[in-house]
């Protein structure tokens, strides 16, 4: 066990002792035992509490073995559980035999003849009933802490590979422009050297755009839209009059988001698969509808067209499907065809909402857990210097009505669900949810 979980163990352990103390005295009063608060009842005080210490640590350092041996998951937990009891039983036994071997040899002085002939089952009663109760309780909590861990663990290993797959589609984006930039380069050098010029000067400055937005995720449809209107420069200088473009000039939500080079490849698809001539030009148009960027153009198939790598339009959608659950919608009558892609603008909110969680929850919420530990401490230490004063005072002046119990068990309780607060399973619930709630907002969070 490390240092920190030894200390909080022993803390436990007294808030335990205390209360089970508290607890069985209460039920000797109910039941009409009389309570003689003298060098016995210190006695009984710190029997109790080396009971629950040595108990305390005992499962702890069975349970850390345990847990590093077989591990949460999905693979039979109810034997996980199961095993978990029974051995935190076996050993809770094993424990209480040796300490009351230790308290009547050790400090009672009987012989070990004497312990053999008086031990009686009865006397682990209590102990296998609380040991019981506390390992499946504990074993409840920690199995559903445990499988929240590994549903977190699997998002995350989801989100890396998506991660992954997104990065490996982004790059096809440079080769797959540069190759059909060098085909239209090789027919403007064949057809028209002076334009071919132009276009070099044109293709570097497309290239640099390229190289700059390959690696983002999203860019907006402002940047998309100047960029589509000097991809289209670079293929008029090859098609001239032969190809007619509507493009708009901003976008209707400045915010809003789309793959980058999207629409460069949406263009190059349209320019491949029909027949740009001056007989037949090509009409493409940008425009937006129901929260999409459509790219249309009139249907005009080439009567020969090579085999297409799909590699265009196909990574468009997929790195759509990687990033929302909005579809990219593909459409074609006899004589269009169109591409919808979506705008995105959704993640514009959930950053400004993660970065606020990071900056101002992680610190508010670690502040406030630290005002936890010391009012629980500055509790603590209050607790055990005032009880015993006040028991003093009670037991010099007026024993006939033993009015120190009120204040004892008040506070007893009141220091005792401080305790779990701060150092319980259920502690720090919030702060995995926090957790889990930014990680998923930074991994797996999707567009809308």
């Amino acid at each position: 066990m490390k240092k920190r979980s030894i200390i909080r163990t022993f803390i436990t352990g007294l808030v335990i002792g205390i209360t089970l103390l508290v607890v069985i005295t209460l039920m000797n009063i109910v039941n009409g035992t009389e309570v003689v608060f003298n060098m016995n009842f210190v006695k009984n005080i710190g029997i109790f509490l080396l009971y629950s210490e040595v108990l305390l640590f005992l499962n702890g350092y069975y349970f850390d073995y345990f847990n590093t041996k077989l591990t949460w998951g999905k693979q039979n937990p109810v034997a996980r559980v199961f095993l978990g009891v029974l051995g935190g039983i076996i050993v809770t036994m094993i424990g209480v035999f040796f300490l009351r071997f230790f308290i009547v040899v050790g400090l009672e002085g009987h012989g070990v003849s004497y312990f053999v002939q008086n031990e009686n089952p009865k006397d682990y009663t209590y102990s296998l009933i609380i040991t019981a109760f506390v390992t499946i309780a504990y074993h409840a909590i920690y199995f559903y802490r445990e499988l929240q861990k590994n549903k977190i663990k699997e998002q995350k290993i989801i989100a890396t590979t998506a991660s992954a797959q997104f990065d490996a589609l982004k790059n096809q984006l440079d080769p797959h422009f540069l190759f059909n930039s060098l085909n239209v380069l090789t027919s403007l050098i064949e057809e028209n050297p002076n334009a071919a010029q132009k276009f070099t000067t044109s293709l570097s400055k497309v290239y640099r755009y390229v190289l700059e937005q390959k690696n983002k995720d999203l860019v907006t449809v402002d940047e998309e839209l100047s960029f589509a209107r000097t991809f289209v420069n670079l293929l008029k200088m090859r098609f001239e009059d032969s190809i007619v473009f509507d493009i708009p000039e901003k976008a209707s939500n400045p915010e809003a988001k789309v793959v980058p080079l999207s629409l460069q490849l949406l263009l190059e698809n349209a320019v491949k698969h029909n027949m740009v001539t001056p007989q037949k030009p090509l009409h493409v148009q940008i425009f937006e509808k129901d929260g999409n960027l459509v790219v249309r153009n009139n249907l005009q198939p080439k009567a020969v067209v090579k085999k297409s790598s799909g590699v265009g339009l196909r990574n468009i959608q997929q790195r759509y499907a990687i990033l929302t659950k909005r579809a990219v919608a593909i459409g074609k009558s006899e004589t269009e065809f169109q591409v919808a892609v979506p705008m995105l603008t959704k993640q514009i909110s959930n950053t400004m909402r993660t970065t606020e969680i990071k900056e101002n929850s992680a610190y508010l919420r670690a502040r406030r857990k630290l005002e936890d530990l010391k009012e629980f401490y500055t509790s603590l230490i209050a607790y055990c210097f005032v009880i015993p004063f006040l028991f003093y005072i009670n037991y010099t002046s007026s024993w006939q009505f033993q009015w120190f119990w009120f204040p004892a068990l008040g506070w007893g309780m009141g220091l005792a669900f401080q305790a779990f607060k701060v150092y319980g399973p259920g502690g720090n619930w919030e702060d995995r949810k926090i957790r889990e709630i930014m990680e998923k907002d930074k991994k797996t969070d999707n567009w809308k």
